[in-house]
């Protein structure tokens, strides 16, 4: 891999984690989420041997299941409270979705 598009990932991947841990909403916090995705994905796949490409597919499913989890608990919070602030998770159900969205 050229050594740019290598720093450019890497990069991406801390510029992720940063919008991630650093964030009061949950659009946010699921952006950065999304780009660690789009960052690391190219990073697993980096060798062409099969594994690798069947381990980047493995993520990328799973992240996204995960993903939509989020999105669906911050809505689901979002209903009962009004709030979509990440602060303000109190609703169960929200938080049930949210464990199982991390698990």
């Amino acid at each position: 891999m050229n050594p740019q598009a290598s720093s450019i990932f890497i990069t991406s991947l801390l510029l992720g984690t940063t919008i991630t841990i650093s964030s009061n909403h949950w659009i946010t916090a699921w952006m950065g989420l999304e780009i660690n995705t789009l960052a690391i994905l190219p990073l697993i796949s980096k060798s062409h041997h099969p594994r690798s490409i069947e381990a980047a597919t493995k993520y990328f499913l799973t992240q996204a299941a995960a993903s939509a989890l989020v999105l669906f608990s911050s809505m689901t919070n979002a209903w009962y409270t009004g709030q979509w602030d990440i602060t303000q998770l109190t609703h169960p159900t929200s938080c049930l979705i949210l464990t199982s969205a991390v698990a």
